[in-house]
């Protein structure tokens, strides 16, 4: 239990997040430092480069003007060198080296006894040079640039050298250490940052945690909690999401237990009444009777069972097998269909004039099922109006009759399953009849309306696209969709 506890808390996404968090900021820190450390550098060698450079110029500059000057110049190298040196002003990590011949003439500033300690070859070369030479040295964390100019004097034939030796090692140093401060700073920062950040993706993540405890502890028998939704986010999204799945699947699990309920309530008594005659039927004489009663009860189980597996069909996308068909006719043949049904005052209305995409076979269901509701609640003498129209993109079936009527109150309600309304005398079949009709409809893509006033009739009507496409239903869209107004 511990290991798998561990095991989780390594792997959550939570410390996923962080460990990618960490590797690309200390990814991204690490490579802005050693880029900020390579551009400070290069800035430093380009000013020291530059500064050696102006200084060295300065003084090419100075010598030819004593040259120019001819005999009231300088009497030999030596008083010019001199005469350059008391003119020159040295700024920080310069130093300016007089080579006269090959040896060193004089510095300024003093020349510290370690700084060309590692390279005691540069003092022969500089005395060598015939031409300008450039040049950076790296010597024992030493950063050194120098610039050479060769000097000779014509009027005593006396040849010379002056070096600008610039050394960059301090600042250098005060770099490294300028960075190393901001790598401490930045380490320092980094945790605080991650730390924060940690705690941050536990309130970020915590809906999902709460998730994971919900969906644990949600059984088929609790199945009332909710996720709290909080924000505009996508967490908050993804909760909202879950919480009406959550609510559809209560609604199918509702829908189940109560169609379980109702459908063995139904069974029950045909079983108790073939069990009772059937037990009985030994000590009876006269056998043909409680045959004929346990046949019936049978053929009423049998129709059950079929429409219970129709409700079921309806659930799938392969229940419709829809053709091209003309409303008109099918109209006229349901009208034929049913007058024979009942000694009631049949009439056709109208007649819709389009062709219509449906499943003949279906819809010729739903429509009878319709019918045989009108016959149950009239009485001879009273009529019963089949008609069809179009408006729209949509067609318009109906049935009317003129009998008793349905209570407002129970017209939201006629189409669950196994419901019968209010005190309705005519309560042989199991109340399944109009919810045919509903799933029909509705895998249609269709719905079923009805108006209907108690002493003045009812008028059911299916309405469906001329076009329809199958619709696959879930148990909650099974419960159907009507909509009831006055007659």
């Amino acid at each position: 239990m511990v290991k798998s506890r561990w095991h989780r808390a390594f792997f959550s996404v939570r410390t996923r997040l962080l460990v990618w968090y960490f590797l690309m900021t200390t990814g991204t820190v690490f490579i802005s430092i050693q880029t900020t450390y390579s551009l400070f550098c290069d800035r430093i060698r380009i000013q020291a480069e530059d500064s050696a450079l102006q200084q060295a110029n300065q003084f090419t500059v100075l010598v030819q003007k004593h040259r120019e000057k001819g005999r009231l110049g300088p009497t030999n190298i030596n008083v010019l060198f001199d005469r350059l040196l008391s003119s020159y002003v040295p700024t920080r990590g310069e130093y300016i080296i007089m080579l006269v011949g090959d040896r060193v003439y004089s510095t300024k500033p003093e020349l510290p006894s370690d700084l060309l300690k590692q390279r005691p070859e540069l003092m022969q070369t500089w005395a060598t040079v015939t031409e300008e030479r450039r040049q950076a040295i790296n010597a024992q964390g030493k950063q050194l640039y120098y610039v050479v100019e060769p000097v000779t004097w014509q009027a005593t034939n006396e040849r010379g050298s002056i070096v600008v030796l610039h050394d960059s090692t301090p600042d250098y140093r005060i770099a490294r250490s300028a960075i190393g401060l901001v790598m401490q700073v930045t380490f320092v920062l980094l945790l605080i940052f991650f730390l924060l950040a940690w705690f941050t993706a536990g309130r970020v993540l915590y809906p999902l945690r709460l998730l994971t405890k919900t969906a644990h502890s949600i059984t088929e028998s609790d199945m009332t909690q909710r996720l709290p939704v909080q924000g505009r986010d996508e967490i908050a999204e993804l909760t909202t999401t879950v919480n009406e799945m959550l609510d559809r699947l209560q609604a199918a699990f509702d829908s189940q237990k109560e169609f379980l309920k109702d459908a063995s309530h139904e069974l029950r008594t045909p079983i108790t009444v073939m069990q009772g005659h059937l037990e009985m039927l030994k000590y009876q004489p006269e056998k043909e009777a409680s045959i004929a009663l346990v046949m019936d009860e049978l053929e009423r189980m049998s129709r059950l069972v079929n429409d219970l597996l129709l409700l079921v069909k309806a659930e799938r996308s392969d229940f419709l097998r829809l053709k091209p068909e003309e409303l008109d006719w099918l109209t006229e043949e349901v009208y034929l269909k049913a007058r024979g049904l009942a000694d009631r005052t049949w009439r056709l209305e109208s007649k819709g004039l389009s062709p219509i995409t449906v499943d003949r076979q279906r819809l010729t269901q739903a429509i009878m099922n319709l019918i045989q509701n009108a016959i149950r609640h009239t009485k001879p003498g009273d009529s019963i109006t089949l008609g069809s129209s179009v408006k729209g993109d949509y067609a318009y079936l109906w049935v009317s009759d003129t009998g008793e009527g349905i209570a407002t109150a129970d017209q939201s309600r006629i189409f669950e399953r196994f419901v019968r309304a209010t005190g309705d005398p005519h309560s042989e079949g199991y109340g399944l009849g109009l919810s045919i009709v509903a799933a029909i409809a509705q895998s249609h893509g269709g719905r079923v309306e009805i108006a209907s006033q108690i002493g003045h009739g009812s008028t059911f009507t299916i309405v469906m696209p001329l076009n329809a496409t199958p619709t696959k239903l879930s148990a909650e869209r099974l419960e159907a969709r009507t909509y009831a107004s006055g007659v």
